[in-house]
């Protein structure tokens, strides 16, 4: 990492070495992994290295490689070997959180049934596992395997409930999967007859797609069938109006809401985004000034929404005006809403300034703020902090992840610099991260300018300027 600062931390709050002391044993095994190029080196640096494993620590080791299902698979391994350690549900199910990212299911399993088969111990498979294991399906869109794992469940312990339904439907939904959720809430009726809570999911499935007529024909058929709507379900068909553009029609059915006082925060918030997405802020101020009155007290999201418009239209003295509001009445601002104000900056200095206000203000920032200000930095050719974000990002335990080597490999190409960013791209694909076909593209593109020079790709001259 670059050290020409003289303070515990730079111009960016990036961490310099004095802030992991040796103390912390996740970082030294963290640096320990990736000093030690092959497997043997790995094993024969751990083995040395005097750190008592513990639950807590392998916690945090595998939190500092989320996105290296790997480098994480063998120290957990490693781990379950070292004396008078035993792995518990919390350390599998974290590994199988990163597996299921990876989605190396057929592994995923072998550990499950590990997890099951304790011998005289009880089971340490929960509705925690079966959860991770549907929603990873549900991402990688195989809606039959998640559907199948649900009904697994009795092999390992687990009751067939509604709650575990209603998370099998809520993953399906979530990854477009709608269509499919509403015939199995239908198919299964009679197992886990549909309770407004399910009926809800399925409802905000179709918003979420963005689909009005899902949403008007599904909310119909409840009217129809006798079911009295509750705030959620309200607050999901004044989203879906507002998404389509709906605008006049979510205002008349926000003020059948208001007059019958049946209205909460997100119900607000949800039409004052709206009202400002239409450059009505006028009409946005004025339900934000009255939320009061149903005792609907702005919280961050409420502000969020007009500061992200406000910085829109760069209007940056009300921006902070906000900012400053909501920070003397004790409405602390979160990644969100540093992001806004990040996204607008014009230079490097105003950038660094926005971070510095975020870092004093308590507010962490994510490794989505990294991926921001790393974006930012390339289109700059602020390569310098680039490199000594990415360190910081890696020091912090919070990846880099996909979206990291995606902006590495695009920006730097587009900067010319092919060398770094087919390097970025290796990494990627040796951390077993999955490449989106945009990125393939592009590395496709920059091997076959390659090969018109002919001239392999780490000949090709890097562009720094």
């Amino acid at each position: 990492m670059y050290s020409g600062a003289d303070s515990d931390h730079d111009e960016l709050g990036n961490s310099t070495t004095s802030d992991f002391p040796e103390g912390n044993d996740a970082l030294v095994i963290q640096r320990l992994l990736k000093i030690n190029p092959t497997r043997k080196d790995r094993v024969r640096a751990l083995n040395q290295c005097g750190i008592t494993i513990c639950m807590d620590l392998v916690l945090q080791v595998l939190a500092r490689h989320k996105n290296d299902w790997k480098i994480a698979m063998f120290f957990f391994v490693w781990a379950t070997q070292q004396p008078g350690y035993s792995n518990g549900t919390e350390t599998y199910n974290a590994l199988l959180t990163i597996l299921g990212k990876a989605q190396q299911f057929k592994t995923m399993w072998q550990l499950v049934k590990e997890m099951h088969n304790q011998g005289d111990s009880p089971s340490l498979v929960t509705d925690e596992t079966f959860t991770i294991l549907i929603r990873r399906y549900a991402a990688a869109h195989m809606v039959e395997r998640a559907i199948e794992t649900f009904d697994k469940r009795e092999e390992f312990g687990l009751k067939l409930n509604a709650p575990a339904f209603q998370i099998l439907i809520c993953a399906l939904c979530r990854y477009k999967h709608v269509e499919e959720a509403e015939g199995l809430l239908n198919l299964r009726q009679n197992d886990f007859p549909m309770d407004m809570k399910s009926r809800n999911i399925i409802l905000n499935g179709w918003c979420a797609l963005g689909n009005l007529h899902g949403v008007k024909r599904f909310w119909n058929e409840m009217i129809k069938q006798g079911h009295r709507p509750d705030l959620i379900t309200y607050n999901t068909y004044l989203y879906a109006l507002t998404k389509k553009g709906k605008l006049n029609t979510a205002l008349k059915l926000f003020d059948e809401m208001w007059n019958k006082g049946c209205i909460d925060v997100p119900t607000c918030n949800n039409i004052i985004d709206a009202l400002c997405f239409k450059k009505r802020i006028p009409e946005a101020r004025a339900i934000f000034g009255k939320m009061n009155e149903h005792g609907c007290l702005p919280n961050v999201a409420t502000y969020n929404s007009l500061i992200k418009h406000v910085c829109n239209n760069r209007r940056m003295d009300k921006a902070y005006e906000l900012l400053d509001e909501m920070e003397r009445k004790g409405c602390a601002p979160n990644v969100r809403t540093y992001h806004y104000f990040l996204k607008v900056a014009k230079n490097p200095e105003e950038a660094l300034k926005i971070f510095q206000r975020m870092m004093r203000s308590g507010c962490m920032p994510t490794c989505d703020t990294y991926n921001l200000l790393l974006r930012m930095f390339i289109y700059w050719n602020d390569l310098e902090r680039v490199l000594r974000l990415w360190d910081d990002l890696e020091k912090k335990g919070m990846g880099p992840d996909q979206r990291s080597y995606t902006v590495m490999i695009h920006g730097l190409y587009d900067k010319g610099n092919f060398e770094e960013a087919y390097k970025y791209y290796n990494e990627m694909t040796e951390k077993g991260l999955l490449v989106e076909p945009r990125t393939k593209i592009l590395v496709e593109a920059m091997e076959i300018k390659a090969k018109e020079r002919k001239v392999g790709i780490h000949d090709v001259k890097i562009n720094t300027k």
